[in-house]
Order: structure tokens, then C-alpha cells, then sequence
């Protein structure tokens, strides 16, 4: 995978992506959204926006910096900030694996349906981190390998085919955390076999507080 490929491949996906995603994709949002429960004028980061489908269910009184790759998604994405006034919302292009933002500039940081998306994501997580202040939280929303050994072996198989389609099939949890500063705190399986994972976890950077197990 490659950034240039992912961006046109998602440029061609956004005249369809909310009939054919927006209904299958709503539940795991909602969820999302309700485990992060932002305080009011928390800072949050959404990585990987896209068409903006997530945007209406943050609290007005949060501020919302959502970012991604395609300008046809963020095209979408502007029409969904005009249309609802979404005046807490701004939206910026911008690759998750190299952002411009100044350290510590967000309370939380939202990858929904992205990280099998990012062509490096560890470069992107360390990113995430660094944006994000030490004790905020990072809540991944995605599809994940599965513990299952045919259905994993499966996942596998079929990744270079997945690739071309714009994502990848055969990433784990333990992949995607490995030596990095997020703690996990929480995970809820959804879907079929549990494939999709929800999963919160806090930044320890610079010595944030773990918390108490």
C-alpha cells in the first residue's frame, strides 16, 4: 500500500461510499461515540474523516479538527458541515502518517475504519500520540485479524487482493500497539466472528498516569 494509491483509490469511493458503507459502518460510530462521551470544549482529532457521516454525533460544544487524505471525501465532508452548521467543526487535508500539528494540541484522538487504511500505520500512531496531550485518549474503531486460525489464515490470503481495494486484512491488535505509548484500557469485539473492534486506550507518554487496573 501507498499513500498515492489509497488517496485516488478513495477519491473514486467517495460518490458511493455513504450508500454502500453508511448504513454497515453506523452502528460501530455510535458506539464510538458513546464510549468516548467528550467533555464540553474537549479538543478532538478524527483521523481519517472521510464523508463526515461521524460528524453530527460529537456535542456542540466540543471542537472537532477532522482530517484525511482525499479531497473528494473532504468535499463530502464540507457539504455534511454546511448543510448540518457545524460550527465546532473544521476539516483539513492532511496525511495522518506526517501531521501539522503543533504537540499536545488535542484531549482525544478518533481513528474510525482507517488504520488498515494507512499505509504505515505505526508512523501514523506515533503521530497520533504526539498530538495528543499525555493522559488523552486514543479510540480506534476497525477491523482486525481474528483469533480464529482458519479465518485468520483466510485474512491473510486475501490481503494483497484487499490492498488493491484500499485497505489491508491481516492487521492485529498487538500490531497496531506494539511499543508505542497507548495503553489499551478497553475493547468490545462487534460484528461477525468479532472481527471489528472498538478499542480505547490512554497516552503515557512522558509519564502520564496508568490507570489503575
Amino acid at each position: 500500500m501507498d499513500a498515492r494509491n489509497v488517496e485516488r483509490v478513495y477519491d473514486r469511493y467517495a460518490r458511493f461510499y455513504d450508500r454502500v458503507f453508511g448504513g454497515v459502518f453506523e452502528a460501530g460510530r455510535v458506539n464510538a461515540h458513546r464510549r468516548l462521551a467528550p467533555r464540553p470544549q474537549e479538543r478532538i482529532l478524527e483521523v481519517g474523516v472521510g464523508t463526515g457521516l461521524s460528524l453530527a454525533g460529537y456535542p456542540r460544544g466540543c471542537r472537532i479538527v477532522g482530517i484525511d487524505v482525499s479531497e473528494g471525501m473532504l468535499r463530502l465532508a464540507d457539504r455534511q458541515v454546511r448543510s448540518r452548521r457545524l460550527g465546532n467543526v473544521a476539516l483539513l487535508r492532511m496525511d495522518a502518517q506526517s501531521m501539522g500539528f503543533a504537540d499536545d494540541s488535542f484531549d482525544s484522538v478518533v481513528a474510525a475504519y482507517v488504520m488498515t487504511v494507512i499505509p504505515d500505520y505505526r508512523r501514523a500512531l506515533d503521530e497520533m500520540a504526539r498530538v495528543c496531550r499525555p493522559g488523552g485518549r486514543l479510540l480506534i474503531l476497525n477491523h482486525f485479524t481474528n483469533g480464529n486460525r482458519l479465518v485468520r489464515a483466510f485474512e491473510r490470503a486475501v490481503s494483497p487482493l484487499c490492498e488493491r481495494l484500499g485497505w489491508r486484512s491481516d492487521l492485529a491488535v498487538s500490531d497496531v500497539l506494539a511499543d508505542g505509548p497507548f495503553e489499551l484500557t478497553s475493547e468490545v469485539r462487534m460484528g461477525p466472528l468479532g472481527m471489528w473492534h472498538l478499542l480505547e486506550c490512554v497516552n503515557l507518554k512522558r509519564g502520564a498516569q496508568r490507570r489503575a487496573a
